[in-house]
C-alpha cells in the first residue's frame, strides 16, 4: 500500500498490483485482472479511504471475483450474497467475528460502486476467466456387438459368395446368357450395401441423443435467462432502496 499511495500512472499501479497479488495469466485476461483492480484503486482515492480500507476492499474484490470463476454456472446470487457479507464484517464492531473500519455511508458507496462495475459486468467476467465446459460423447452397445458382428460378417460371407458365384456364372455362360450374369451382379451389390442393424441403430441412438442434448441445452440457457432477469431487478430495487435511505 505504501507502493501504490506513491504511485502516480496507471502504468506503476497495474505493475505494483501484478506483484503484490500475484497474477500471473496471459492476455487479454491479464490486462482486464489489472483493470479491475487498478478502478479500485481508483474509486479508493476518490473517496479518500485509508490504507487499511484500500487493501480490505481490493481483497474483498479478489475473493468475489475468485468465487464467480469458480464454477461456469450462474452463481450471481451467491457472488452478491458472499461480497455483502465481507462487507457487513467490515463495518460492525463486534471482535473476534468482525471489524468496524467502513461505516455506513462508506458501505453504501461501495456496494453502489460493485453493482455498477463488478455485477453489471458479472456476464462478461465469467465468461472470459472460466474454462468452457464441452460434452464429449462416446456410445458403446452392450450385449449387441458380438450378434451384430456376426451379422455382418455373415452379410460379408453372404456379398461374397454371391459374387465369386456370379462370376463364375458369368464366364461359363458368357455367350449364351450375358442377361443373367448382370442380374446376379446386380443383386450381389445389392446385398453387399445394404445397412447393417448396428448401423442402423447407432443412426437412431445418435438421433435421440442429439436431440435431447438441444432440449436440454434451450432448458438451461432459459433458466439462466432467468435467473438473469430475477438478479437484475433485485439489484435494482437495491439502488432504488440506497437512493431512498438518503
Amino acid at each position: 500500500m505504501e507502493e501504490i499511495d506513491k504511485a502516480e500512472s496507471i502504468p506503476d499501479i497495474e505493475r505494483i498490483l501484478c506483484h503484490a497479488l500475484g497474477i500471473n495469466l496471459p492476455e487479454p485476461r491479464l490486462g482486464i485482472l489489472l483493470e479491475l483492480f487498478t478502478n479500485v484503486v481508483r474509486f479508493c482515492r476518490e473517496q479518500h479511504f485509508n490504507r487499511e480500507q484500500t487493501s480490505v476492499l481490493l481483497s474483498i474484490v479478489k475473493n468475489v471475483h475468485q468465487l464467480n470463476t469458480e464454477t461456469p454456472l450462474n452463481n450471481m446470487e451467491q457472488c452478491f450474497s458472499y461480497c455483502s457479507e465481507l462487507l457487513l464484517c467490515h463495518s460492525v464492531r463486534r471482535p473476534p467475528f468482525s471489524v468496524s473500519l467502513f461505516n455506513a455511508e462508506q458501505v453504501t458507496q461501495i456496494l453502489k460502486y460493485l453493482i455498477n462495475t463488478y455485477m453489471r459486468h458479472y456476464v462478461l467476467y465469467k465468461y472470459i476467466f472460466t474454462p468452457q465446459m464441452y460434452l464429449d460423447l462416446s456410445l458403446s452397445y452392450v450385449g449387441l456387438s458380438e450378434d451384430a458382428d456376426t451379422k455382418e460378417e455373415a452379410s460379408d460371407e453372404c456379398a461374397t459368395g454371391a459374387e465369386n458365384e456370379t462370376g463364375k456364372e458369368a464366364d461359363s455362360a458368357s455367350e449364351q446368357e450375358p442377361a443373367s450374369a448382370e442380374i446376379l451382379t446386380t443383386g450381389a451389390e445389392t446385398l453387399n450395401q445394404g445397412p447393417s442393424p448396428k448401423t442402423e441403430l447407432r443412426t437412431i441412438v445418435e438421433k435421440e441423443v442429439k436431440d435431447e442434448v438441444m432440449r436440454l441445452t434451450t432448458q438451461l440457457e432459459k433458466r439462466l435467462q432467468e435467473s438473469t432477469d430475477q438478479l437484475n431487478h433485485a439489484l435494482t430495487a437495491l439502488e432504488a432502496k440506497i437512493q431512498s435511505k438518503k
